[in-house]
Formats: structure tokens, C-alpha cells, sequence
């Protein structure tokens, strides 16, 4: 049944379109919607089957390279290398399986929110029924207390609230009543509807179903759930590096084995020196030392406040350069506080405060956070006060009164909405009429404060007589005494800590369903720039394209719907910015989903945790800048390992590729190589613990694959360089046998590969940038290994040699030039990318 705009349809109209009746539905025709439509449930897609999460896996270039690693070292021998790189593959697609059934539970999640029992009329008469009995056309009966099943359109209604903080954010209790709203509204505007999983916290209420299960709010949130998440900045950045590598094996396995044939070599043996060349160049302990790395990152963020619930998205928190958020909880302190007491003049006035704390410590109605707030500021000398009376709070008069007597009589002290209390005042304090020109000017006073966000209560008193009863007619005559103001105070840790996320490279964009005037109020109040805006009709105006570049030049999105603001944060991402969005209510679920990376806040609804990257233990912006810091170190040392790997990998292979097209013999047999690449791969393991230079964290970085693919062949072509250096000295001046110059240029090509990592690994001069110790303890032991190699044991079998001293000698003073030389070049290196 398509009802369209339902919600700006008069009731009379709808009811007919749905083909129901004021008094409901008949049973029969019930269960035939409910045949039709199915059952009222948020229902999750299908479980993801074990094949198909491999065959996606299946599909990342860097998985099948690794996979190629692993088939190679086994046809060539190496069958304890073999295990090392299935085991890493084997847990890579462990932890992508884990991720895929994530989303499927936080769709669960939601549809758990719903599992109820409704009172309904069916054929005239009320009666219960399991909420998934619910069909569209039902009338359901709504008391305080009760949970909405469905998105309905109000019938009637009577002092009729609704708290709709879990789907649209706002804190307060919303009045529904029966009416149209214009087809434009946004959802929070909407007063005539009510929505699937809120609750009703006072009045009753006769509602007309109009959507069930997957076609309501809740419904279509839980279906973008269950959509793939969008690829992220990291995913990209692996299939990026994926192909640059694959796109380089190929290229050199091609051809050396061309070149190799066309010298008439021998094809089973060129075919497995091309394969081991192949391995040689792939960094097959990248995922080992990913995990290492985000680990220690994840450990690191804990301590800071961060906890981490999927690993791969730390490296997308520290490459984030757009932060969106709410402002309520997140900006402010998140709790309503009494902010000043005021008389009718607008001076501050304690007696004010007085009589409003007096009025909240009296009455015994429906408990307010405001009175909280009052009381919390100030407690009421109650001494030689005696009540006498108490006329309740309604959502009709929207004020409360209580009646008392003091040493000087009796007197009526009113507390409620300015509009409401004022209409029951005909003076001010002190006797003076309440004349047209004073009520305008203190109206004008009351619009201010509003436009800022401030939520305003009026006072008024009145002497009455003692006598046995009190109504609200009592509430006349009465004087108009002041103003008390409440604000949700912007946190005193937020001016600082955007400013400090300003020089990490990270905006932040506030994006909240309040108004234009609210939002830039608080957002000047913690620094942020406030000049351009868009509202919710704003977007809904601008096709995509236009949004896109509107959505990157905006500081402030107000009057959003929680359904734009998916929109926005695919804007910004179509950009090309690592966008984070931090969110604590189903109704930012789906925006939480499409972002790069996700932040919650311990407290938030289920399905919120469940779609985040990341829980805040605590609820301020300065804990996302050291979740940020931490990131960026985890993402600095991921980025030493691929640029020391593949450039001092690729340097050895065209050495290897071009020695042997020269060479009678080849310069390294299989196994050599593979225990070369195993070996100079260890001490990488050494920097998830390393030190990472302050300018490395100061800001966003990313997988820039030209970045990477130039550092990896400058500095390959440098350490090839050393290499035939280290030909030309081994076979000219030392005249060297096979298997001598097999385990002198082994000697030599591993030492080059360990000692590159301690300058590879800072743009500072490696004297002036100290590494860790685990990273430096291990390239020293395997520096002491490499020089023992050739005298050890049963390495014959590899084909080493023992080496002469002066041979050994000279092959170490190579690495000392090499170093130096890196240095040069490095230098060289970052001017041009600057």
C-alpha cells in the first residue's frame, strides 16, 4: 500500500487509502495484510555463507599474491616457508569473516529492540496481540509506557509525549497530536507521526498504522546494515598496494623468463629462479605484521580511552582528516544545567531562585531534569514554609503550581513554559501592570535566549487566601517575577581539543537535527567556524554532485533528518577526505556504516556499538585526538615495513635478474633467496614497538601509491647499485668461485636489507632519530647471524661457503657506504615530495 507523504495526509483520507475504519480492522482482513505484507519485524538479509566470504576474499590481489608466495616456496622446497605464509592467509580470512557477520548483528540487534505485545482494534473492540501481528491499517491504543511497534499517523491524542531520542537524538520528550504536516518536513518535524521503536512517556494516544517491519525507519536502517560497507581508506589502500606489486612481479618474472630462454638456459630451472624472484619481491609477512602492528596500536588506544573493536580500521582513524559528529554529549556536557536566575528586568536575581527552587522541592508530580537542575543549584530554606497544595503539571497548561504558606501568608508559586506562565500573569514583581510594551519586552528576551539554544522557564506568584481546595483557576492574577535559563554548557575540553584536531589535520563538521541559530551558538562557543551552513531542506534541493562539493565547503548541517546523514558523509568520501563519524543512537547507524571509520560511546544503544570501529570510554573529542595519535603511529610503522621491504626486495631482485643474464651460473640458487627474504623480514616484526617521529603524527597520512611505488624504485635502483658494486669486487678482485660468490653477495644483499630499515625509517637523519629496542636489539643479532652464516653447520646443503676474512671484511664495509649513501638519497627523496 503506497500512502506517499503520509504524514501530510488529513486522517480521514489515509484511513480510506489503508482501507480502514476509526475502529480498526476485521480479523479476517488482518490476516490476509499479514500474509501480505508479513510479519512486523526488522528483519537481517540472509547469513552470509563461509564460500562466499572466501570468494570475496579471494578477490584482493595482495591475498592471491601471497597465496602465489606460498605455492612457490613449496615447489622450491621450502616447505617451512610455505606454512608461515598459509597460516597468515588463513587468519587474514578468519578476521574478514568476522568483520562481514559484524554488520549481520547489529541488524540483529535492532530487530531484538521490537519484540513486544500491542492493544489493538480488531472488528470494534480492543484487545493484545504479539507485535508482529501488526499490519499496516491497524488502529493500535498508545498509553505512557507503552513502545511503539509501528510508524503511525495520530488519530487522537491526549497530553500525548513521545520520547524519540533513540531514532532522532533529541533528549526531550516530543508532543504528538492529530494534524497534517507539509510533505517537506523532516522526520523530527513530523508532530503527527509516531515511529517504530520509541516509547511513549506520557498521555494516549489512537494511531493508524502505516508501515510495518523492514518499510519502517527502523526497517530501512537495518537493510543498509546489512549492505556491504562502503571500501574503506585502508581496503583501498591494500588493493592498491595489491596490484603495484603484482603489476611488478609480473613484469619481472616475464621477463627473466624470457630473457632466460632466449639464452638457451634450462626451463625447469629458469622457471623456478623466476618464481623465487617473484617471492623474493612480495612482503609475504605484511598481513603478520599488520597484525602485529594494529594489536599493539589497539593496546595502546585502550590505555588512551579508545577501545577497538575491529583492528583494521585504526590505520583509517589515524588517515581521517573530516571528523562528524552530534554536538549534544560530544560538544556539550550532554546534561541540562541551571544557567542563571533572572528577574523581569533581566538582572540576576536570587530570590528568583528562590521561589523556583521552593516550586521544584514541593511539587511531587512528573519528575523533570529541570527541577534537577534547580535543585542541584540551589536548596530552598524550607524552614518556615508549610505547603498546603500542589495544582499538577499538564501538557494543556505546560506549567505547575503549589500553594504554601509563609510568615506572611499564603502565597501560589507558578513554574512552567514562558508563553504558558506569562498567559496567567496580568503584573510584574513589585505591582506594576503588566502592560503591552513590557510583555513585548520580555517576550524579546525570551526569543533571544531560545535562538541560542537556551531552554527558558518563567516564575510568577500570587497571594491567595487560605481556604480547603485549590484548582487552576486559582492560577490568574498573577505577578511575572523572572526567567530561570538552562543550556547543556559547551565542555570546557572541546575549544581545545578541535583546536589540537585542527593541527592534526582533522575538521570537524557538526551535524545535528536542532536549528541554524542553536548549532552556530554552540559551535562559536567551542571555536568552531560557523559561516557556512546547510539545513536538511538544503540537501534534499541538491542532487549529488552539487552536494558533494557543497557538503566539503560546510561547517555546520542542521535540521538534519538522521536518514541525510548517510548522505553527507558519502559526499565528503566521494571527495576523496577519510571521513569518521561518531554516533550513539539508532538513528546514526547507517551514517556510522558508510563512514571510513566509526565511533560510539560506551552507553550507546546496541545497535550503535555494533556498527562501530571504535567505543569511547569517555565522551569528548580529546579522546578521539589521542585515538587519532595512536592510529597514526600504527600507520607509520606499517608504512616503514612496505617501503624498507619492497625497496631493498626490489633492489636485490633486478640485481639478481640482471646478474643472471650475464652470469654462467645463476647468482643465487632458490632456497637462498627465500631464506634471504625470510631473514631480512624479521626485524620488521621489532616496529610495531618503535619510536615514531613527532611529525609523523602531526598529519593524515595514506597509502599514496605513487609515493610508494617512486621511494621503492629510487632506493631499488641505489641498492642495486651496491649490488653490482659488490659483483664487481667479488669477481674481479677476489675472483670468486660459484659458491663463493653465492654466500659473499648473500652476505652482502642481507646486511644491505637489515641496516636500510634504521634509515628508512625516519626522514630525520637515522643518528638523530632513536629506533626502538626490539627493532634494534634484532637487527643487531641478525647483522651477528649473517656474519656467521657461512661458518656454520650444515649450510652446505643451502650452498654457502666459509667466506675469507678479507673478503668478509670488505663485504661489511660495503653496508657502511650504503648507508651513507641512503642517506644522500633520502634526503633528495623528501625535498622533491615535499
Amino acid at each position: 500500500m503506497d500512502t506517499g507523504a503520509y504524514w501530510s495526509q488529513a486522517a480521514a483520507e489515509l484511513t480510506r487509502r489503508l482501507r480502514s475504519a476509526p475502529d480498526g480492522l476485521a480479523s479476517r482482513d488482518a490476516a490476509a495484510r499479514l500474509r501480505e505484507h508479513g510479519p512486523n519485524a526488522v528483519r537481517a538479509s540472509r547469513p552470509l555463507s563461509r564460500l562466499r566470504v572466501l570468494a570475496a576474499q579471494l578477490r584482493s590481489p595482495l591475498l592471491l599474491l601471497l597465496l602465489f608466495a606460498a605455492i612457490a616456496s613449496a615447489l622450491t622446497g621450502a616447505w617451512f616457508d610455505a606454512a608461515i605464509v598459509l597460516a597468515i592467509i588463513l587468519a587474514s580470512v578468519g578476521i574478514a569473516c568476522a568483520r562481514e557477520y559484524r554488520a549481520h548483528a547489529a541488524a540483529a540487534a535492532l530487530g531484538a529492540r521490537v519484540r513486544l505485545r500491542v492493544q489493538v482494534l480488531r472488528d470494534g473492540q480492543p484487545g493484545t496481540i504479539p507485535a508482529e501481528a501488526v499490519v499496516p491499517g491497524d488502529v493500535v491504543l498508545l498509553t505512557a509506557g507503552s513502545l511503539v511497534p509501528a510508524d503511525a499517523v495520530v488519530l487522537d491524542a491526549t497530553d500525548f509525549f513521545v520520547n524519540e531520542a533513540v531514532l532522532t537524538g533529541e533528549s526531550f520528550p516530543v508532543e504528538k497530536r492529530a494534524g497534517v504536516v507539509p510533505p517537506p518536513s523532516p522526520l523530527a518535524a513530523r508532530t503527527n507521526v509516531v515511529w517504530l521503536g520509541t516509547n511513549v512517556r506520557s498521555g494516549t494516544a489512537r494511531v493508524l498504522v502505516v508501515a510495518t517491519g523492514p518499510r519502517t525507519a527502523f526497517g530501512a536502517i537495518a537493510r543498509r546494515l546489512t549492505l556491504r560497507p562502503p571500501e574503506t581508506e585502508f581496503d583501498r589502500g591494500m588493493r592498491r598496494f595489491g596490484y603495484l606489486l603484482t603489476s611488478a612481479m609480473l613484469v619481472l618474472v616475464l621477463g627473466v623468463f624470457g630473457a632466460h630462454m632466449l639464452a638457451g638456459r634450462p626451463a625447469v630451472e629458469t622457471l623456478l629462479f623466476s618464481i623465487a624472484l617473484a617471492v623474493g619481491l612480495s612482503p609475504e609477512l605484511l598481513p603478520a605484521i599488520l597484525s602485529v602492528n594494529l594489536a599493539r596500536g589497539a593496546s595502546m588506544m585502550a590505555a588512551r580511552g579508545v577501545l577497538v573493536r575491529r583492528l583494521s580500521a585504526i590505520e583509517n582513524l589515524g588517515s581521517m582528516d573530516v571528523l562528524c559528529t552530534d554536538k549534544t554529549g560530544t560538544l556539550t556536557e550532554g546534561v541540562v544545567r541551571l544557567d542563571g536566575a533572572w528577574d523581569d528586568a533581566g538582572a540576576a536575581s536570587s530570590e528568583v531562585l528562590e521561589l523556583g527552587a521552593t516550586n521544584a522541592a514541593l511539587e511531587t508530580g512528573i519528575a523533570s531534569p529541570l527541577d534537577d537542575a534547580i535543585l542541584a543549584a540551589r536548596h530552598p530554606n524550607l524552614a518556615s514554609v508549610q505547603k498546603l497544595a500542589e495544582i499538577p503539571f499538564d501538557f494543556v497548561r505546560k506549567r505547575v503550581s503549589v500553594i504554601a504558606r509563609w510568615p506572611d501568608g499564603v502565597r501560589l508559586v507558578t513554574k512552567g513554559a514562558f508563553p504558558q506562565v506569562l498567559a496567567a500573569c496580568t503584573r510584574v514583581a513589585g505591582d506594576a501592570p503588566l502592560d503591552r510594551a513590557r510583555a513585548a519586552e520580555l517576550e524579546r528576551r525570551f526569543h533571544e535566549w531560545s535562538a541560542r539554544g537556551v531552554r527558558v522557564l518563567g516564575v510568577a506568584v500570587g497571594r491567595l487566601d487560605e481556604k480547603a481546595a485549590y484548582d487552576r483557576d486559582d492560577e490568574r492574577d498573577l505577578a511575572f517575577v523572572g526567567f530561570l535559563t538552562f543550556l547543556d554548557r559547551p565542555k570546557e575540553s572541546s575549544r581545545d581539543a578541535i583546536a589540537d584536531l585542527a593541527r592534526l589535520g582533522v575538521s570537524v563538521k557538526l551535524i545535528t537535527g536542532d536549528g541554524r541559530l542553536v548549532a552556530q551558538h554552540v559551535a562559536a562557543l567551542v571555536g568552531m567556524r560557523t559561516e557556512h551552513v546547510l539545513t536538511g531542506r538544503d540537501l534534499d534541493e541538491l542532487h549529488d554532485e552539487a552536494l558533494w562539493h557543497a557538503a566539503e565547503r560546510t561547517d555546520l548541517f542542521v535540521e538534519v533528518d538522521p536518514n541525510q546523514k548517510e548522505r553527507i558523509i558519502l559526499s565528503l568520501k566521494k571527495m576523496g577526505h577519510v571521513v569518521g563519524f561518531l554516533g550513539d543512537g539508532v538513528n546514526d547507524a547507517a551514517a556510522m556504516h558508510a563512514a571510513d571509520t566509526s565511533l560510539s560511546v560506551e552507553g550507546a544503544v546496541d545497535v550503535a556499538r555494533e556498527a562501530a570501529d571504535f567505543v569511547l570510554l569517555e565522551r569528548n573529542l580529546d579522546v578521539i585526538r589521542r585515538g587519532i595519535e595512536a592510529g597514526r603511529t600504527t600507520f607509520a610503522n606499517t608504512l616503514k615495513y612496505v617501503l624498507t621491504t619492497t625497496s631493498a626486495n626490489l633492489g636485490n631482485m633486478i640485481s639478481m635478474a640482471a646478474a643472471s643474464l650475464f652470469l654462467p651460473f645463476l647468482p643465487l640458487l632458490a632456497g637462498q633467496i627465500l631464506l634471504n627474504n625470510f631473514l631480512s623480514d624479521l626485524p620488521a616484526l621489532g616496529l610495531a614497538d618503535d619510536r615514531v617521529d613527532p611529525e609523523l603524527v602531526e598529519r593524515p597520512r595514506r597509502w599514496d601509491m605513487g609515493f610508494i611505488g617512486r621511494f621503492m624504485v629510487e632506493f631499488g635502483l641505489l641498492s642495486s647499485v651496491f649490488d653490482i658494486l659488490t659483483f664487481v669486487l667479488l669477481l674481479g678482485l677476489f675472483q670468486a668461485t660459484v659458491d663463493l660468490f653465492r654466500t659473499g653477495w648473500f652476505v652482502e644483499s642481507l646486511l644491505t636489507e637489515l641496516v636500510i630499515a634504521l634509515v628508512v625509517r625516519t626522514r630525520r637523519p637515522f643518528f638523530q632519530s632513536r629506533p626502538g629496542a626490539l627493532l634494534l636489539g634484532t637487527t643487531v643479532a641478525l647483522v651477528v647471524i649473517t656474519f656467521a652464516i657461512p661458518y656454520l653447520p650444515l649450510v652446505g646443503a643451502l650452498g654457502f661457503v666459509p667466506l675469507p676474512g678479507v673478503m668478509l671484511v670488505t663485504l661489511g664495509a660495503i653496508p657502511v657506504l650504503y648507508v651513507a649513501a641512503a642517506e644522500l638519497t633520502k634526503r633528495w627523496f623528501y625535498r622533491r615530495a615535499v
